[in-house]
Formats: structure tokens, C-alpha cells, sequence
């Protein structure tokens, strides 16, 4: 199988992947975009935008906008971080008490998505995906990019 029709099929599968999700979370108010965030804080607590955009791998201002965005549906805070030009995003109550339903949400859909993968297949996937991934990080980023 050529490189091109994985990558297709990589591809066409992450866009499927966004419809859905950003579907189950309309009751909630936000995106696939914005729950990254919140889950990535949840996770590993308050972050500064700089961690969660290189954390997340994507572009700084796509994350300054989509914590804006947060911000104003009271999602998020930012306060100061010890360097006066660093920002420090935190969850609000609402947050708090919101993202265990959002959780159980995406639980739910992603084991109904994974539901004819075994637990081997599933792992198999997770090594898969690392394996590409791997391969569009530094230092190897410069062969990709070539």
C-alpha cells in the first residue's frame, strides 16, 4: 500500500474524528479545539499558553485565539506568571464542575468508535501513531520537512 493512501486515510479518519466529537460536545458549547485545552489543563494543571500550544502542537495564535474564546464563556482565566509577559491559564469553577460530564461524553464515544478494536488492536493503533508521529518531531522534523 503506498504511503499516500495511509496518509489519505489518516487524514479523512482525524476529520471524521473532529465532526463527531465537536457534535457530542455542542450541548456543552465548545469544540474539539477548545476541549483539547481544557482537557490538556485538567490534566497537568494551570499551563502557560507557550506549554499548551507546544504541548498541543499547534500554532500559537489558533491557541491564544481559542483560549479567548474560553475565556469569554468562562471557561478559563489567565493570570500572571512569574515573567510579567507570561500568561497562566487556569479553569474556572464552572470548568471544574463541567468537565467530568464532558469526560463521560467523550468516554462514551470513543469507546463506541473503538468498540471493533481489541484491546491488542487498540494498542497496536496507540504504536502506530506514536511511530508517525515520531517521525514529524524534532530532530527528525527536518527530514519531513525537506
Amino acid at each position: 500500500m503506498k504511503a499516500k493512501v495511509i496518509i489519505h486515510e489518516l487524514h479523512q479518519s482525524t476529520r471524521f474524528l473532529s465532526k463527531v466529537i465537536n457534535k457530542r460536545l455542542q450541548d456543552y458549547g465548545i469544540f474539539q479545539s477548545q476541549w483539547s485545552i481544557l482537557f490538556c489543563i485538567k490534566e497537568f494543571g494551570p499551563m502557560s499558553q507557550t506549554d499548551i500550544w507546544k504541548y498541543l502542537n499547534v500554532e500559537a495564535p489558533t491557541v491564544t485565539r481559542t483560549i479567548t474564546k474560553l475565556e469569554k464563556n468562562g471557561w478559563v482565566l489567565r493570570e500572571k506568571g512569574e515573567d510579567h509577559r507570561e500568561k497562566i491559564i487556569v479553569l474556572t469553577e464552572k470548568a471544574k464542575q463541567e468537565i467530568p460530564k464532558i469526560e463521560e461524553t467523550v468516554e462514551a464515544l470513543e469507546e463506541q468508535l473503538l468498540q471493533e478494536l481489541s484491546i491488542t488492536e487498540r494498542e497496536q493503533l496507540v504504536g502506530l501513531l506514536k511511530k508517525i508521529d515520531g517521525t514529524a518531531q524534532s530532530p527528525r522534523e527536518d527530514k519531513v520537512n525537506e
